[in-house]
């Protein structure tokens, strides 16, 4: 049976990854960090290119994570990378990691915008804080869009079994 470091296990729980087994959460736990990766790379390019376009797309894939249980680059590994490394599939997204996305969202159309109308400066500062935000979930597990979740709804509203797609 696979072990759960305990602050990883916290992490993925302030996340809204809550009721799921040791042995399912460690062997997934990697894979949790798959769409924010993906996220972070897209992000950070549209940054550095200074790019609306790039931007706004990732917004709207963003907006669709937070309506959805899942986000749509989750799919690219329930579908097809999770078959090759031979693991289970990805719980579904829960409340906090779906304000995150809401979150993202917001952050990546005002990003764009500025870069549109020629706030070059406050476009790259923007990206680069929303880039920050993502590599650190991307790397460490470490949500801060969670945690602003949990500080204005408490755990209640976010504890839930998450269950797989």
């Amino acid at each position: 049976m696979a072990a759960i470091a305990p602050p990883t296990r916290r992490r993925l729980e302030i996340q809204g990854f809550v009721g799921i087994d040791d042995a399912t959460l460690a062997e997934v736990a990697p894979w949790l960090r798959f769409s924010p990766a993906v996220c972070t790379v897209w992000m950070a390019t549209g940054t550095v290119l200074a790019s609306p376009v790039l931007l706004w797309t990732l917004a709207a894939i963003a907006l669709l994570g937070a309506i959805l249980p899942f986000h749509p680059f989750d799919l690219a590994y329930n579908l097809g990378i999770r078959h090759l490394a031979r693991t289970r599939p990805l719980p579904r997204n829960g409340p906090p990691r779906r304000f995150a996305c809401a979150m993202a969202s917001v952050w990546l159309a005002a990003t764009g915008w500025a870069f549109n109308g020629g706030a070059t400066v406050t476009g790259y500062v923007l990206g680069g804080l929303l880039t920050a935000v993502a590599a650190l979930v991307s790397t460490t597990d470490i949500c801060i869009p969670s945690l602003v979740y949990r500080a204005l709804f408490g755990r209640k509203r976010a504890d839930f079994v998450a269950t797989p797609r």
